[in-house]
C-alpha cells in the first residue's frame, strides 16, 4: 500500500540512522567522549568510516562562524557497531584529537567529518564539543546546553526514549537507557535554514487534517524525525545568533556540567536555558535550586519540564524508565524513581524549580491541539519589568504572528480573580510565583479520525501518564485535566526565576518580532546585566 507524503513520517520504511557494514556504501559518522572540555584539553573523536581517508573540521558556531582546526587525508577504517549501540554505546576507537586551545573562546564547537565518493558528491556528518570559559575570564551568564533532552530523543542507532525497539508504528517501545558514546541524529547539530519546525502556523479551514510538518520535512530530506526536538539547530543556535548580533557574550556550559561539576556555576548572575529542556537529572536540579537559592538568576526561554533521568558509567548512559515504578531503584529509592517529577513518590513537583510544570501545559498549535489558536500570549499583567518599553496592554497578544506558543509548553494549575490569573499551588508552584501571560494549551491530540490520521501526541497517552503517576487515583486538580494553558512565569527565592512557558520562544528572535526581542532583552539585562558587552 502506497501512503501519501502526509502519512510518510509514521510507516516502517524510515528508519535511524545506522552504519551498513557495506564497503560499497560511503558512510561516516563521528562522536566524542564527552561534551564538554576546558581550554587545553584534548577532545578524543571515535570515527567509523567505509572511505579510505577523510577530513575533519572544528568550527565554533555562532552568528560568524569561526574554524579552529581542520585535517585532511586521515586515514578511514570501519568498525563493528553493536545492535544495541543507542543503549551500549558504539565502542570504536579514537580516530584522532583536538587540541583545544587555551585561547579558544567558550562556545559550540561543530565536528564535522566528511568523504567525497567516487561520483565527487560529498557526504558529511558531525558532532560536537563545549568549550567551557578560562578561569579569571568569565562572562556573567552561562548558556546551559540541554544535552538531557537531546540524548533522550537521539535516534541514532535504532531506537531512542520514545521508540525504536518496537513494530513501530503500531507499537513504539522506547529504550530506557540512552547512550552519550555514540553519533547524534541528523539535524539536531546542523541543517537547512527554514527546518520545518514543530509546529503548524496557518489557519487551518474547516474540514482539515492534521499535518506534522517537521516529520513530513525529515523524510522528505533524510533527516532523523527527530530532529526539531532538541538541542542545537532548532533551539540554541537561534537564540546565540540573536544574543550575539545583539552584543551579549554567553559563556557555555551543558547540563552534564550541573551535574557533575556544580561548582563551575560560582561567579555568574544568571544561567539561560534555551528551547527544550525535558529531561533533568536530581544532580542537575540540586545546582541550579542551589544556585537561585544563592542569588543567582535562571532566565529559561524554554519549555517541558517533566522527567527525572539518572547518569550510570560516569554519564556514558541516561537512564529514564518514564513508568511510575518500572525503574530497578524505584523500590530502594523512590526519590530516585526515573519517571515525571510530578510522581508522588518522588516528593519534589517541577513547579518548585522552574515555577511552572509540563503537566500543567502540555501542547500548542502541534498538530490537532489547539490548531487555530493565536499561537502568541495574552498579557495579563502588562506592568511587570519583563514588559517594560513593549506598550503592551491587558488582553493584547504577542508573538502570534511568529507562533512563539507551540509545541510543548509549560504551565501551573491556576484560577481567576478579578480578571487576573493565580496559581493555586496545589502542584507546588512558589507561593510569589506572577503569571504574566498565558495561551490555551490541552494535554495531547483528540483523535476525531477514527485511527486514520497520525497523531504525534495522542491524548491517552498523557492522561495514562497521569493515572500511572498516581496509581489510579489523581488529587482533583489533575483528575481528567484535560486543559491546561501555556504561561510566562516569574518567581523570586533568593534569585529570580524568569520562565518563558513555551519551546519555541526562539521563533520570535527568528521572525524579529518586536515584543519577544524587547522581553528577552528586558530579561537578560535584568538578570544578567554583566553579559551585554559594549557597543
Amino acid at each position: 500500500m502506497t501512503l501519501p507524503p502526509r502519512y510518510a513520517w509514521s510507516i516502517p520504511g524510515w528508519q535511524p540512522e545506522r552504519p551498513r557494514n557495506d564497503p560499497a556504501v560511503g558512510e561516516i559518522w563521528c562522536y566524542t567522549d564527552r561534551f564538554g572540555y576546558d581550554p587545553g584539553d584534548d577532545v578524543a573523536v571515535h570515527v567509523h568510516t567505509t572511505a579510505d581517508v577523510y577530513d575533519v573540521e572544528v568550527i565554533r558556531d555562532g552568528a560568524a562562524p569561526q574554524t579552529y582546526f581542520r585535517r585532511t587525508g586521515l586515514p578511514g577504517a570501519a568498525h563493528p557497531t553493536p545492535d544495541d549501540a543507542y543503549a551500549a554505546g558504539c565502542g570504536w576507537p579514537v580516530a584522532f584529537t583536538v587540541p583545544v586551545g587555551t585561547d579558544w573562546p567558550s562556545g559550540f564547537y561543530l565536528v564535522v567529518v566528511g568523504i567525497d565518493d567516487e561520483h565527487g558528491r560529498r557526504h558529511e556528518r558531525e558532532h560536537f564539543f563545549v568549550v567551557r570559559a578560562r578561569a579569571g575570564e568569565r562572562s556573567s551568564a552561562a548558556l546551559v546546553l540541554t544535552t538531557s533532552t537531546m540524548l533522550a530523543y537521539n535516534d541514532w542507532g535504532g531506537a531512542n526514549a520514545y521508540r525504536g525497539l518496537g513494530d513501530d508504528p503500531y507499537a513504539d517501545v522506547p529504550t530506557p537507557r540512552q547512550s552519550a558514546l555514540r553519533p547524534i541524529a541528523r539535524g539536531m547539530l546542523r541543517k537547512p535554514e527554514g527546518a520545518a519546525r514543530n509546529r503548524h502556523t496557518g489557519v487551518p479551514p474547516i474540514g482539515w487534517e492534521p499535518r506534522h510538518p517537521a516529520y513530513e520535512w525529515a523524510y522528505a530530506n533524510g533527516y532523523s524525525r527527530h530532529h526539531a526536538d532538541a538541542l542545537w539547530a532548532t533551539y540554541e543556535r537561534p537564540f546565540v545568533v540573536w544574543a550575539e548580533r545583539n552584543g551579549y557574550r554567553l559563556d557555555y556550559l551543558t547540563q552534564h556540567d550541573l551535574h557533575y561539576r556544580p561548582d563551575l556555576l560560582d561567579g555568574y548572575e544568571s544561567l539561560v536555558i534555551v528551547g527544550h529542556d525535558e529531561y533533568w537529572t536530581a544532580e542537575m536540579r540540586d545546582a541550579a535550586d542551589a544556585f537561585v537559592d544563592g542569588g543567582g538568576n535562571l532566565a529559561r526561554f524554554g519549555a517541558n519540564y517533566v522527567w527525572q533521568v539518572r547518569f550510570e558509567d560516569g554519564g556514558a548512559t541516561q537512564v529514564c524508565h518514564k513508568v511510575p515504578g518500572a525503574d530497578p531503584v524505584a523500590a530502594s529509592d523512590p526519590s530516585r524513581d526515573t519517571t515525571a517529577w510530578d510522581a508522588p513518590g518522588i516528593g519534589r513537583p517541577g513547579a518548585a524549580t522552574m515555577g511552572l510544570t509540563g503537566l500543567g501545559g502540555a501542547y500548542a498549535r502541534y498538530g490537532s491541539t489547539t490548531p487555530r489558536s493565536s499561537g502568541g500570549y495574552t498579557v495579563y499583567r502588562p506592568d511587570h519589568w519583563a514588559f517594560e518599553g513593549t506598550d503592551l496592554y491587558y488582553g493584547d497578544v504577542f508573538g502570534g504572528d511568529a507562533c512563539i506558543v507551540s509545541f510543548e509548553v509549560d504551565g501551573v494549575d491556576y484560577t481567576f480573580r478579578k480578571g487576573l490569573p493565580y496559581p493555586t499551588h496545589e502542584d507546588g508552584a512558589p507561593e510569589n510565583l506572577e503569571i504574566l501571560a498565558m495561551a490555551p494549551a490541552v494535554v495531547g491530540e483528540i483523535d476525531r479520525w477514527g485511527g486514520r490520521v497520525p497523531l504525534g501526541a495522542p491524548e491517552g497517552e498523557a492522561m495514562g501518564l497521569v493515572d500511572a503517576l498516581y496509581d489510579g487515583n489523581p488529587p482533583e486538580f489533575r483528575r481528567d485535566a484535560r486543559y491546561g494553558a501555556a504561561m510566562i512565569g516569574v518567581f523570586e527565592r533568593g534569585g529570580t526565576v524568569f520562565n518563558a512557558g513555551t519551546c519555541e520562544w526562539v521563533s520570535g528572535l527568528i521572525a524579529r518580532d518586536p515584543f519577544t526581542e524587547r522581553i528577552t532583552h528586558n530579561v537578560l539585562r535584568r538578570l544578567a546585566p554583566g553579559s551585554r558587552e559594549a557597543r
